[in-house]
């Protein structure tokens, strides 16, 4: 069954390297925090919000040994007025036997509001 990880994180600017160590860093811990491997990953989505235009958040991805296979693709969230500035987010679909109540959902820096009642937020 295919179950969706969700995940997010903000930068404190729109700063190519920032965004790919933010990415990286969150990438990882859902990955160590959901026992993830690349052949389980059937894809990967990564949004940004409007504000931050500075590089592709999936290249971050790359950095990860095995994983150059894995689709990623990145797009924009909608811009809703109020909503989160600078913020990453990623939804992996994995290919999993663990039932939804397992799935780790993680929740980095400000983006911790944005779920709380999900996120199982790591500081």
């Amino acid at each position: 069954m295919i179950r969706g990880i969700r995940g997010a994180t903000t930068v404190s600017g729109n700063v190519e390297k920032e965004i790919l160590e933010n990415t990286e860093e969150l990438l990882l811990h859902i990955i160590q925090e959901n026992q993830v491997g690349p052949e389980s990953v059937a894809s990967v989505f990564i949004s940004v919000t409007d504000d931050l235009s500075a590089g592709f958040p999936a290249k971050a991805l790359r950095n990860f040994k095995e994983w150059s296979f894995v689709p990623v693709m990145c797009m924009r969230e909608i811009p809703v007025p109020g909503s989160l500035e600078k913020c990453i987010r990623i939804m992996m679909h994995v290919n999993t036997t663990k039932p939804q109540n397992e799935i780790k959902h993680i929740y980095l820096k400000e983006a911790i509001q944005l779920r709380p009642d999900l996120s199982q937020s790591i500081k």
